[in-house]
Formats: C-alpha cells, structure tokens, sequence
C-alpha cells in the first residue's frame, strides 16, 4: 500500500509542477495582443473581424450558434457514414437516436458512447466527426473559462472578449501542440496511428481473428488533453493499444488535470491575485484528495463477503489484495483509484477499469464528485463551477456578518446571485429529473442488468454521468436504446449549456461593474478560513442535494453487503 501512496504522491506533485508552468503560458494566451499568421489567416477565410469587443450576450450566442452547427454537421456525417471514405469495414450509418446522441456528446465535451467504437465507427467517423468535435468542445469550455476570467479581471467594462478569436488562440496555441507532442508519445509507447483498418492474426487455436487499429495515439491525446473521454476501443483505457504501459496511464493522469489545474494560475496571474488563485488550487486539491482517499481504501478492503467464503481459498486470497474484480492487473489499485477519481474529477470519462464493478464506496466516488462538479471539472467550465460556489459562500457569508456580500471588490447584488444560483440548480434538476423520469417510462428498466439499489445505482450514474458531461458509465445498462440515446442526449445539453450560460451572465455583470476600495469590513477571500467553508459549502450545499438519490443507490448497497446481503 505504501508503494501505492508514493506513485500517487508523485503524480500529485507532477501536476502542482505543471500547473504553474502551463498556467502562466494560458494567462498569456488570453491576454497578449496580436495574432500568429495562420490565425490571421482562419479570421480571413471565416470573416471574421479579430478587433471585434463581444459582450457576453454576443460571446454567449456566438458560442452557442457554433456549437450548434458542429453538432449538426457531426449528425449528418454520422447519418452518412455508410457512404463516405475511409470505412474499409463497409459500417452502417448510425442510427437517428443514435447518431444524435453521440453528436450532443462530442459536441458537448461529454463523449458518451452508447457504442463499441472499433464496431460502429469508420476511421472516417473517428476523425472528421469524433476528434474533431473533441478539439472544438474543449477550445470552447477553455475558450468559455478564459473569457470568464478575463470578465472578473475588469471593471467597468462590459466586453468580455472575442469568442473567436479565444476559440482559434486556444486551438492553435495550446490543443494542437499539446495533442501532437503528446500523440508522438504515444506513438513511441507503443499506441497505433495509422489508417488502416487492422491486421488478420491467428490465434493459439488457429482460429482467425481480426485485430482493429486505426488513428488510435491522435485520439487519445485530445481526448484527455480535452478532458473528453470516450475511446477509440469499448474498452477505452483498459484497452492496451489505448494504454499499454504504466508511463501513458501516468500520462493520461496527467493530461486530464493538466488545465483544469493551471486555470486556477492563470486566474492568480490575469487578475494579479496569485494567493486567491492558490487556494482555489488548494480547494480543488481538497476534495480530490479526500474522494481518492476513500475510493482508494475501499478498493483495497475488497469485500468482505468475499473473505468469508471458506470453501474456496483463492476467493479470500484474491480479496486479501484489495477488490481487483473489473480491473488490470498491470495497473493496480493504487493506479486505478487515482485514474477512477481523476476521470470524474476532471469531468474526462477516460477509464481504465470497470466501474460496475467497484465496491459501493468506491463507486459513490465517481458519483459524488460528478455531483459536486467542482473537484478540478472539465475544460474552463471546472473553474467556472467553482466560481458559483464561491459566490454562494461570499453570500452566506454576508448574510452572517450582515453586509453586502463582495467577491474581487465588486458587491453581489440579487442579479448575480439569482443567476448563479439558476446555474447551480439546473445540475441537479436535470440529474434527478431524467433519473426519475427513467424509473418511471415504459420499458426503460429492462435495459439495466443489475437488480435493487446497484441497478438504482446504473441509472443514476448513467444521467449523472451525462450531465456533468463526464461519459463514463456504470455499465449493467443498455444505453442504445431510443429513449436512452434521447434523454442522455438532453441532458448533455441542459448540463452543458444551461450552467454555463448563466455564469457568463454573472462574468458580463461583474465586468462591468466599479471596483470598490478594501475595508476594515471587507471578508477577505484570500485565506484559509474561506477556503475552509468554501468546501463546507460545496460538499454541505452538495450533500443535501444529493444525498436522498445516493441513499438509494451506493449507501443502501454498502449496508446490505455489510449485513450480508447478495443479489
């Protein structure tokens, strides 16, 4: 276990490191004036005016109407994929239902897969529609959380940037080198890139067995760089072609906190506040620290039925090692507790073990922290979440001390807080609603595999999971299926763009504001008392939201497996 502590330690350290480092590079892409030549080139061809000063209504449609045209670009070519190159395995079209949810959840930096990739998808689909849409969903929440920053940096001016001018600066300067060093990597570590459709082996029976491969290593990159998830292979990062040594899954670790992490340096540096930026650093590191701790330990105690079992000595040996049930050897548990917390952390999806099969504290984990949706979070919307529960303590806090709550110098008045907390309130209401929604339609429970609260546990997980624009899944649920592809596509939408847009509101508000002089009575956000109950708040504010639905789920089944109960 010790051995297990120090890989995690080490990893922890990597990205305090790194942070700083690409942090400080990201402040200076938001902020440098001028434009590389293939960027002026891209606002040519698009016509696009680079001068241009975007309020966030005007950021916030651009946006969207983007967003909306790719996705309905990704529909048709996936609707046309029978038709198109590069498909040497002569695949189907997906799907309407299908085809749909799969562009909501590219296109939303979800990456839900209600299909086996290797199967389903052309190296045609892989690239043009999923990598594609991949890059332009990450640029847009990086874009999203820049522009969010640079609003809190400013006072008394309503602009809050060009979206597209963020989109290209963070497509061109960050995602593309970053993928392709990163791809190269992966390439000498062993991870297929090439346009072919696969090798014909034959195996120790003498059967013979196709083996795919495909533009594998320039996937992967983005899909963690971009904190998207999904997978080129249905087994996704357990697969040894997605990751086949303990250097990229360390490297997959990494690549997902990469930004999430730095955004909060940028923050430090755009607004020259690096204390506050540190301890929403700290914050972040907190809970994440604290959900590893738990999913880790619960991991390693195994089951405990299973140690009671007499007559088959291999059973007890097996769980004498920790719970390795749905999980690579290779890796271990140490590797997989922190891969499971940083993918749902970091809102990813990437795995590399089944989560059907973790205990039932180890899988509340994943659970919570895409609950919460505040333990680093996705690409720009992770710091944005963390701005809501920021302004929700500054305003409790006001309301204790019986002054006008102020975050940054900038009093919060009912419009941000009723904006933040419309942001706050459609997670959970998309979650819980689509969940009981699910419970309650005509046939939607004979998908689940699974009976009682882990069955319970799969539905929940599935538009949880969909909500928080993670993409990973519980499995034990058919998710191909009408009603499912629908719904899951909606709540992709709801989670993504019904947060989101509330908190740009907020960032428009507060950039035009005055900033007002630090008083004696001024609450100061900058030390380790508003730390403290910043995470109070988000784990109590969390916990009451949510605990109803993971009683039913998670915590009912670790009390029936510790009375004994199997299914």
């Amino acid at each position: 276990m010790l051995a297990g502590v120090v890989q995690i330690l080490i990893v922890l350290i990597l990205m305090t490191g790194l942070a700083a480092l690409v942090g400080g590079y990201l402040a200076r892409v938001f902020t440098l004036p001028g434009h590389w030549a293939l960027e002026r080139l891209t606002y040519r061809l698009l016509g696009i005016d680079p001068v241009e000063k975007m309020s966030w209504q005007r950021y916030a449609s651009a946006l969207v109407l983007t967003n909306l045209l790719m996705m309905l670009l990704g529909y048709l070519l996936l609707r046309l994929q029978g038709w198109l190159p590069l498909n040497p395995g002569h695949l189907p079209p997906q799907s309407p239902d299908l085809a749909f949810n799969t562009a909501a959840s590219f296109v939303t930096n979800t990456n839900w897969q209600s299909y086996a990739g290797e199967t389903s998808l052309s190296n045609f689909s892989q690239m043009a529609v999923i990598t594609f849409l991949m890059f332009v969903s990450a640029a847009t929440g990086l874009a999203a959380g820049g522009a969010f920053i640079r609003a809190l940096s400013r006072a008394g001016f309503a602009a809050i940037g060009n979206f597209w001018v963020d989109l290209t600066r963070v497509t061109y300067r960050v995602l593309l080198p970053l993928s392709f060093v990163l791809a190269v990597v992966y390439v000498q570590q062993g991870v297929p890139q090439t346009l072919s459709a696969g090798v014909l082996a034959t195996t120790l029976e003498g059967a013979p067995q196709q083996i795919v491969l495909g533009p594998v290593a320039s996937l992967e990159s983005i899909k963690h760089i971009g904190t998207n998830g999904g997978g080129f292979f249905n087994t996704n990062a357990a697969h040894p072609y997605e990751n086949p040594t303990p250097l990229t899954n360390a490297l997959h670790i990494l690549a997902m906190l990469l930004i999430p992490s730095a955004l909060t340096y940028t923050f430090g540096s755009m607004l020259v506040r690096r204390r506050q930026g540190w301890l929403f650093f700290g914050t972040f590191l907190v809970l994440f620290v604290g959900f590893l701790a738990l999913v880790y330990t619960a991991e390693q105690r195994g089951n405990p039925l299973l140690s009671k079992v007499g007559a088959d000595q291999s059973l007890t040996a097996g769980q004498s090692g920790g719970n390795l049930e749905g999980k690579e050897l290779r890796f271990g548990i140490a590797q997989t507790s922190l891969f499971i917390t940083t993918t749902t952390a970091a809102t990813t999806g990437s795995v590399n073990a089944m989560h059907d099969s973790l205990t039932p504290l180890g899988g509340l984990v994943p659970l919570a922290q895409m609950m919460l949706n505040v333990v680093f979070g996705g690409e720009g919307v992770g710091f944005i979440n963390l701005v809501q529960y920021v302004i929700l303590a500054v305003f409790i806090i006001g309301l204790m001390v019986g002054r006008t709550p102020e975050f940054l110098g900038k009093k919060l008045e009912a419009k941000e807080v009723s904006l933040t907390t419309l942001a706050l309130l459609a997670h959970p209401a998309s979650i819980l609603g689509f969940t009981a929604l699910a419970l309650v339609w005509p046939g939607a429970l004979s998908s689940l595999g699974n009976p009682g609260a882990h069955g319970f546990s799969e539905v929940l997980y599935a538009y949880t999971s969909g909500t928080a624009n993670n993409g990973s899944a519980f499995a034990g649920l058919n998710a191909n299926t009408p009603f499912y592809n629908t719904t899951l596509g909606l709540a992709m939408l709801f989670g993504r763009f019904l947060t989101l847009l509330p908190m740009l509101a907020v960032a428009g508000s507060l950039a035009a504001k005055r900033s007002l002089p630090q008083t004696a009575g001024s609450f100061s956000t900058e030390t380790g008392l508003f730390g403290g109950v910043l995470v109070l708040v988000i784990l109590i504010v969390g916990g009451l939201t949510f605990f109803p639905a993971l009683a039913l789920g998670p915590i009912v089944e670790h009390l029936q497996m510790l009375a004994g109960k199997t299914f």
